[in-house]
């Protein structure tokens, strides 16, 4: 029987770790240990249920954040403008977006990302189709949105996720 590794996943360690001392709003040691221990045996525990764990390409990784936070901003700005307007303004419309990504984590974090800008909610995932189907607050044109969904995300979690592996010392 082959042994798990004990931090088999340690960006999930690091941040269930992380997250249960924010919930605590505290630094004390007894906190400090229960987060350790959290961190460390609920990934052990989900370890069969998990996904392989990969390491992120930071530089992409950052480009994304960025680009995200940029664009939840812009988009609450947008969508107060069209829930304040005249409603005859709104153009509702099912997007669906065909993926190329792959990992299963990828496709989960731009779900994610879809569903946490306003305006736009990812609904389902379909697998046979490989596409992802998104409702649209204000669609005027699907094929563009899905376009720009796919350049301004996808891309970047290809870059982040599904990079061929490197072996040690080769530059990325």
């Amino acid at each position: 029987m082959k042994r798990k590794p004990w931090l088999g996943h340690p960006l999930l360690t690091a941040l269930l770790a992380v997250s249960w001392l924010l919930l605590q709003h505290s630094l004390e040691l007894v906190h400090i240990i229960s987060a350790l221990l959290i961190g460390i045996f609920i990934p052990r525990m989900l370890h069969s249920a998990l996904p392989p764990a990969t390491m992120p390409r930071l530089a992409p990784a950052v480009r994304l954040a960025r680009r995200v936070l940029w664009d939840i901003i812009v988009s609450n700005i947008a969508v107060a403008r069209l829930v304040l307007g005249p409603q005859s303004r709104l153009h509702p419309a099912w997007v669906p977006v065909s993926l190329a990504l792959t990992h299963p984590t990828a496709i989960a974090l731009l779900a994610t990302i879809i569903t946490t800008t306003p305006g736009t909610v990812s609904c389902t995932i379909d697998e046979k189709r490989h596409e992802i189907l998104v409702h649209a607050l204000d669609c005027e044109d699907a094929v563009q949105m899905a376009a720009d969904i796919k350049n301004r995300y996808e891309t970047l979690l290809l870059a982040i996720f599904e990079h061929p592996s490197r072996g040690i010392g080769e530059k990325a």
